[in-house]
């Protein structure tokens, strides 16, 4: 069995990873550099990550699912769902211009992100319990950007790196779950008024619900609870998307309204 990694080792990986963060340039791979990196290790190494970044002033505004669909699963190269934290300088406004400044490789991914108006505290948390605990729902894009050389990244590489997260777009919409289908809801992405992608909610673990129920019980079980007034960005329901400056994007749900953003 690999050992686990020490509490300096893991002090020393997180701040590469937050020394590319602020630089904006790319590491190499750690599941390169160090051998049979075992999956706690990695998520100790984006706690403490996330640590310097609220040290820094940053706050926690929610959790994000990462690696849902079999489309992302496939582009990635990996075999599971992970989760990061969302805060409060990662949230873009609806239509606002996103400098690409200080990012390596930014990609665009349409979700729909969840709004909680109770805790949900794992394990043992049901489809039911989703539902409840959600005041509203809204569509949204997730920008992520690895800061791995080349996205070459296994699980461990994106567990540590926060789950990929830079930004996120949400839309103006908020509507409450109750009597929709989230695995039927479909959602279309355009970038610079062109048709690129197309997906329903049953491509992220069947339903975007069900992608919550995973993160509430396995945050539970690393006692970290989904809180009250956080937002859950649920999961791509189509393929990751690059972006550059000078594109536009915009993703649309039906029921849910539209979300946009501008790259410069």
């Amino acid at each position: 069995m690999t050992a686990s990694l020490s509490a300096a080792e893991i002090v020393a990986h997180a701040t590469d990873l937050h020394r590319a963060l602020r630089d904006g340039q790319a590491i190499e791979p750690l599941s390169e550099r160090i051998a049979g990196l075992r999956l706690e290790d990695a998520y100790a190494i984006s706690r403490n990550l996330l640590q310097r970044r609220l040290d820094e002033g940053e706050r926690v505004v929610g959790k994000k699912i990462g690696a849902t669909s079999s489309a992302v699963q496939r582009m990635l190269k990996v075999d599971q769902p992970d989760f990061g934290f969302l805060t409060d300088r990662m949230a873009v406004r609806n239509g606002a211009t996103l400098s690409l400044d200080g990012m390596i490789a930014p990609r665009a991914e349409g979700e729909i992100a969840f709004h909680l108006k109770h805790d949900l505290c794992g394990p043992g948390i049901t489809h039911h319990d989703v539902v409840a605990a959600t005041e509203s729902l809204s569509v949204c894009f997730e920008i992520v950007d690895s800061r791995i050389r080349d996205w070459k990244i296994g699980i461990t590489d994106t567990v540590a790196d926060n789950a990929s997260a830079a930004a996120f777009v949400l839309g103006d919409r908020r509507v409450p779950p109750k009597g929709l289908d989230l695995g039927t809801l479909g959602m279309v992405v355009e970038k610079n008024g062109e048709l690129v992608a197309s997906g329903a909610g049953a491509a992220a673990l069947g339903s975007p619900i069900n992608c919550v129920v995973w993160l509430a019980n396995t945050l539970g079980r690393l006692g970290t609870p989904l809180k009250a007034g956080e937002t859950i960005l649920s999961g791509a329901l189509v393929p990751l998307i690059p972006v550059q400056r000078g594109d536009h994007m915009c993703v649309r749900v039906g029921a849910l309204g539209s979300a946009e953003v501008h790259f410069a």
